[in-house]
């Protein structure tokens, strides 16, 4: 059996702040691997900026020299609306999961698709983001001290970096070398991503 964590997201760029967080958690909560989990299309967002090949590609790409994370495709293979409950159940059983979220994640659990279900098939781990305060709902710590589970806090020094400034640097035509992985600002420049709309 393996300790495996699961950080979802949108990847829309795949950024710094991502992998840091990624090896962070796999060192911190002793795992035998971090899967990154790109979303097809997430319920909660609007339409993203790259398809989901791109998204893909640009993952491979920035993980290829990175022991222990891997990509896990199956909710883009899935199509559709993206919602956790429905990867969880599909994952391989014989495996222990975490779930790795954000802070500002963290605040709007419990409006997640089947929550407390997610919480009692898995175990959640939060990373503290910019500007948002390590603090869950309190249905979830209702939820979590009944059935006595932890939710595990990673000591992630916050980066402030979003999809949404790497979109707009480059939307500028502006470097954003400081933010991703150089195979992925290269990637995004040969495929003529994330360019300004033209009228």
């Amino acid at each position: 059996m393996m300790r495996i964590g699961l950080l979802g997201g949108s990847f829309d760029p795949v950024h710094i702040a991502h992998l840091s967080l990624a090896k962070t958690a796999l060192e911190a909560l002793s795992l035998d691997q971090v899967q990154l989990i790109p979303a097809a299309q997430p319920w909660q967002r609007p339409p993203l900026g790259a398809s989901p090949a791109h998204r893909l590609n640009m993952l491979r790409l920035a993980t290829q020299d990175l022991k222990s994370i891997e990509i896990n495709p199956i909710e883009i293979k899935r199509t559709g609306p993206t919602y956790t409950i429905e990867t969880i159940e599909a994952l391989e059983p014989s495996h222990e999961y975490v779930w790795i979220l954000g802070a500002d994640q963290l605040s709007n659990f419990c409006t997640w698709r089947k929550w407390s279900e997610i919480a009692q098939r898995v175990q959640l781990a939060v990373a503290q983001r910019p500007g948002s305060n390590i603090q869950a709902p309190e249905a979830l710590t209702q939820f979590l001290d009944a059935h006595q589970r932890k939710l595990l806090v990673i000591p992630f020094e916050p980066l402030d970096i979003s999809a949404t400034t790497v979109r707009q640097r480059l939307a500028h035509q502006q470097s954003a070398s400081d933010l991703i992985p150089e195979v992925v600002e290269r990637y995004i420049h040969e495929h003529g991503l994330y360019r300004p709309l033209t009228a």
